[in-house]
């Protein structure tokens, strides 16, 4: 942007915002006159009905893909009001943007003050997300119409949860995940550090019909900085593949040392619609009173190396 006129006001500001994502082509804005579309479209489109002197962009901090739905996802955005006008109250920046919004899936949460050079990527501290499975379910037409978009449905009765916890803290700690990376990924290394693997039983969902009641289901939830593409969804196949007995949790370890994205168990992707990002944590987000978020000024992007920038290039795209 260039800079501002005598008068304006430039403000910046860290939005979080859900999402149901089945309707989208992923959170990140589509360009051209294509059929398939994503959630920053609507964002961007809302942020007209600001009056702002300059274009309202969102800067998002983590990429979902099609289906993959957020509970809190975020974004940055610099909102630049006509001369003589004050910055715009977070609360009252909320509820305009979703007066504006045009779509019944999206909903921005909250939004708050932040410094010039904030970057909601770059700042991140954590990301976790929340796969969802249900178990129990013969055949996907007589599933729940409700849960169908939200939960990956396997046909087994049962997964053994003991093995698949097992397997699962063979991925804890700062590894090379390779394995477990989509092609088509930027990012020019492939070590991340995964604080959290935790396989649970999730609630029963008051969704389905009594004719349903032998479904169970269950939760698989992943937390680091940052994330390869698709990695939770590869890992997630790999953990449900152990949890079906197909794999142990011996040869999860031997798949993650071996590097190789194109083995034969890692290659699977779990279905979008069970993926859930469920939250994107910022250093000093748990003191706010006001609104306003007090970010270390070293925090901003102009500290980070070209190393550590390669690091960030596909966060958050679970």
């Amino acid at each position: 942007m260039g800079s501002a006129p005598a008068g304006a006001v430039r403000a910046r500001y860290l939005v979080y915002f859900q999402y149901l994502g089945t309707a989208f082509n992923g959170v990140v804005a589509v360009k051209g006159a294509q059929p398939a579309i994503g959630v920053q479209n609507f964002l961007e489109e809302a942020a007209k009905g600001l009056n702002c002197v300059e274009p309202v962009r969102f800067t998002i901090s983590s990429r979902t893909d099609a289906g993959v739905h957020a509970l809190s996802n975020s974004a940055h955005l610099d909102v630049q009001r006509r001369p003589g006008l004050p910055p715009f109250s977070p609360e009252i920046l909320t509820k305009a943007l979703n007066t504006h919004l045009r779509h019944p899936a999206i909903r921005v949460v909250q939004a708050f003050r932040v410094p010039s050079n904030f970057h909601a990527r770059y700042t991140a501290t954590s990301r976790t997300y929340l796969y969802r499975l249900a178990t129990g379910c013969p055949q996907l037409d007589q599933f729940s119409v409700f849960e169908r978009n939200l939960c990956w449905a396997l046909r087994a009765d049962s997964l053994d949860v003991a093995a698949m916890q097992e397997a699962a803290q063979h991925l804890v700690g700062t590894h090379d995940f390779s394995a477990f990376q989509s092609a088509g990924s930027p990012s020019r290394t492939s070590v991340r550090t995964l604080r959290q693997a935790t396989v649970s039983p999730g609630l029963a969902s008051p969704l389905v019909s009594f004719q349903d009641r032998g479904l169970r289901f269950w939760n698989l939830e992943f937390e680091s900085q940052s994330f390869l593409y698709r990695q939770v969804r590869r890992m997630t196949a790999v953990l449900v593949a152990v949890g079906l007995g197909v794999l142990t949790p011996a040869q999860v370890k031997a798949i993650l040392e071996s590097r190789d994205p194109l083995g034969k168990h890692q290659t699977r992707v779990a279905p979008a619609q069970g993926l859930f990002l469920v939250a994107v944590r910022y250093p000093g987000l748990g003191n706010l009173a006001d609104g306003t978020l007090d970010c270390d000024q070293q925090e901003g992007p102009g500290v980070w190396d070209e190393e550590a920038l390669s690091q960030w290039k596909d966060e958050g795209s679970g």
